[in-house]
């Protein structure tokens, strides 16, 4: 049975990262074990493509070899603004009506929603440029937490390192779990990441606000997080009526109490999971939740995966 021919789109600008994690997974990864072909193509019709970082490519292959690919993967995209190439968007339709396998890593997703592939389908990208993805195309679906997104033999990723997820994922459909754990191995990467990319977001929570007022009181509570609070107590301490006091905070956080209180209680929950030794029953009680069920719980909701798998992924710790 032959073994499946990639096609890696190259184009000037691009990201060297992003252009050399399906070269390196999809070429002679494991040696004497051929799993694909791999072949780089010029997508803007130059044999040889730039970075900006001051590599160049040579690639030796045009868009005809599109017509024979298996998978074919964009692996970037050099500006979302831009609209590729019309004969690229042509031939990456094309491969799709005849069963090809599109991949787009990171803002590569774009190129495949420019050429009306990803339209009423799911897509992930990465989430520094969602909202201008959503902007420019409303009709895709864009999961804003997933790592990669499989639909129909439409795969995208999310940013930079989420592509080395992606490929391990394509690796695994076409080879079986086995041989992706030893690419895996030899890439000294996990073969499967938990969760998404929620918990690489930072949280968009300031620090002060305009209101002099206010900030005292959020220097106040993040300084007495694991004591209770209620809009009573916190009216009476900012010598405001209840009333006034629920109007200024959200006119200064644009937040309630409560939302506040539990971003700033998970926030300290992930500095202490990365700084810390304690134990998650004492995480809890030190930022405030009355219990550690509660804490994993919000915190899976918030960052899709538990404080113990952060703490793996962030510190190498368990809890």
């Amino acid at each position: 049975m032959p073994i499946p021919i990639v096609a890696v789109v190259a184009f000037d600008h691009f990201s060297p990262f992003h252009c050399s994690v399906p070269c390196l997974i999809f070429g002679d990864i494991l040696p004497g074990q051929p799993l694909f072909e791999l072949r780089l193509c010029a997508g803007d019709g130059k044999a040889s493509s730039h970075s900006s970082q001051g590599f160049s490519i040579q690639a030796p292959h045009g868009l005809e070899a599109l017509a024979e690919a298996d998978i074919i993967i964009i692996p970037f995209w050099r500006d979302p603004a831009e609209r590729p190439a019309q004969p690229l968007l042509d031939a990456l339709a094309a491969a799709h009506a005849r069963g090809a396998e599109v991949v787009g890593l990171c803002l590569g997703t774009y190129v495949l929603a420019y050429a009306g592939l990803l339209n009423g389908r799911k897509a992930s990208t990465h989430w520094e440029y969602e909202q201008d993805f959503l902007r420019r195309f409303p009709c895709v679906r864009l999961d804003t937490n997933a790592l990669y997104v499989d639909d129909e033999g439409l795969v995208t990723s999310a940013g930079t390192a989420a592509g080395l997820d992606c490929c391990l994922y394509l690796v695994r459909q076409h080879h079986g779990s086995a041989i992706a754990n030893q690419v895996a191995r030899r890439l000294v990467i996990p073969p499967h990441r938990e969760g998404g990319q929620a918990q690489f977001i930072q949280q968009p929570v300031s620090a002060s606000t305009r209101d002099t007022r206010m900030n005292q009181l959020l220097d106040h509570l993040r300084a007495h997080l694991p004591e209770p609070h209620t809009l009573d107590s916190l009216a009476t301490h900012s010598l405001m009526s209840r009333r006034t006091f629920t109007r200024r905070f959200h006119q200064a956080t644009g937040l309630s109490v409560g939302e506040w209180l539990l971003i700033e209680r998970l926030r300290r929950c992930q500095e202490l999971l990365e700084a810390s030794t304690h134990p998650i029953e004492r995480i809890a009680e030190l930022v405030g939740f009355k219990t550690a069920t509660s804490l994993r719980q919000h915190f899976r909701a918030r960052f899709a995966v538990l404080p113990s798998e952060w703490r793996r992924s962030f510190r190498g710790n368990k809890e």
